[in-house]
């Protein structure tokens, strides 16, 4: 019997200490990546005076020595077209969700297209400008916006493919946004100023300083010899129903089986039609979705210590939270104390079962994601462990047949 209990002591210890192990941190160097050794190179071609100052050392998680799938070929991967750079443009959420619509195609229609992200950033600057027009200056004209925003800009302007209207002129390779931007800033700001709220004139003037910057979006172009507008393109060749997209959101601030506002800056137009799931669900329905073959624009926060751009890897570490205790109110805590911000969107495209643990393959258009090594053969893609989606990926835009049977809970 001494021995019995002895030897369950010694398995109960044995089991704590493992549970128990505990993930280290580093402070990590600066080192000039993608974006400084190609982006600014081609922005500085352009543009002159930029000086990036050097950054200081980062406290980070300490990957070095753990078993990491940090492979692409490792995972069961849906379509997708190549990764493509955003560039030093705030578009991460054109980016990633025009990528889902292009695997979208793929996956409804058999085709493979490449879309114009930019002109889908062309026109959401342009409703931005109206807004603020409408709201008397009260509205936010920013970088960035929302998945969402990608179904109502196709609705409202159709859509072009990527070779009639890629939005880089003056021999550019990458796309830089900062004078563009400035310049309409400064034009809003004046109108403000002045009261002048004349909606033509200064949807006219945002366009105008557009074209100037990134050439002006067609109208009329032909693929295979026929004739298309933006609008029959999407209508009669891609053949997507924008209306087929929802999004789906976790967080506890709002009712859950309710659509909600997603309350964060990038959601300037307030739109109010997220459905809202508990966390568990929102799990089980990424992970259920991309194994029946639909890939999610998702979004969150990047900026963890777990969150490694060497290894490309994103965990979240024991010194922040152990994984037992990531639930809806850890998750919601993070957002309410703005250490978990709406910063990046990127596009889930595969998954992985790896000693019980679901990791997932994420593509991503940031310079962050080509700064792998030679230990990483493909660039632009992320290795997420199911903790830190659980804990700081807010929603994602995803067809609603993969949800339909949440959406039935809905009133």
């Amino acid at each position: 019997m001494k021995k019995i209990v002895l030897f369950l002591f010694v398995s109960v210890v044995a089991i704590s200490a493992i549970a128990q192990k505990k993930d280290k941190a580093v402070f990590e160097e600066y080192k000039a990546g993608f974006y400084q050794n190609f982006i600014l190179k081609d922005v500085s071609a352009v543009e002159e005076n930029l000086n990036p100052e050097k950054k200081e050392k980062k406290f980070m998680m300490d990957h070095s020595g753990l078993d990491l799938p940090n492979k692409v070929d490792l995972y069961k991967r849906e379509w997708s077209n190549p990764v493509i750079s955003q560039g030093n443009a705030g578009s991460c959420w054109a980016y990633s969700t025009v990528s889902m619509y292009e695997s979208e195609v793929k996956r409804l229609q058999k085709k493979e297209v490449k879309l114009s992200e930019i002109y889908v950033v062309y026109w959401e600057y342009v409703e931005k400008a109206r807004r603020f027009v409408e709201q008397r200056g009260e509205s936010l004209f920013e970088h960035g916006s929302e998945g969402n925003a990608v179904a109502r800009i196709f609705k409202q302007y159709g859509i072009v493919p990527i070779d009639v209207y890629t939005g880089l002129i003056n021999g550019r390779k990458y796309h830089s946004h900062d004078a563009m931007y400035n310049e309409m800033m400064g034009y809003l700001n004046s109108v403000k100023a002045n009261n002048a709220w004349n909606e033509e004139l200064v949807l006219e003037t945002i366009k105008d300083i557009m074209n100037h910057h990134i050439g002006t979006p067609p109208t009329e172009f032909a693929i295979d010899g026929k004739n298309y507008t933006p609008k029959s393109y999407l209508n009669d060749y891609l053949k997507v129903n924008p209306n087929d997209y929802v999004e789906i959101l976790s967080y506890k601030q709002e009712p859950y089986w309710k659509q909600v506002e997603y309350k964060v800056p990038d959601n300037w137009w307030h739109n109010a039609d997220y459905y809202n799931i508990p966390l568990d669900m929102y799990m089980d329905v990424i992970k259920k979705s991309i194994k029946a073959g639909y890939t999610l624009s998702i979004g969150g926060d990047v900026s963890e210590s777990g969150f490694s751009r060497g290894t490309q890897v994103a965990l979240v570490p024991t010194y922040d939270i152990p994984s037992e205790y990531i639930n809806e109110d850890s998750r919601q805590f993070r957002f309410s104390n703005e250490t978990t911000t709406d910063d990046h969107g990127m596009h889930l495209v595969g998954y992985l079962e790896k000693d019980g643990v679901d990791w997932y393959l994420i593509k991503d258009s940031s310079s962050g994601s080509r700064n792998n090594d030679h230990d990483v053969p493909e660039f632009g893609y992320y290795f997420f462990h199911e903790d830190y989606i659980k804990l700081k990926m807010m929603g994602f835009t995803i067809h609603k047949d993969a949800v339909k049977d949440l959406l039935k809970k809905f009133k």
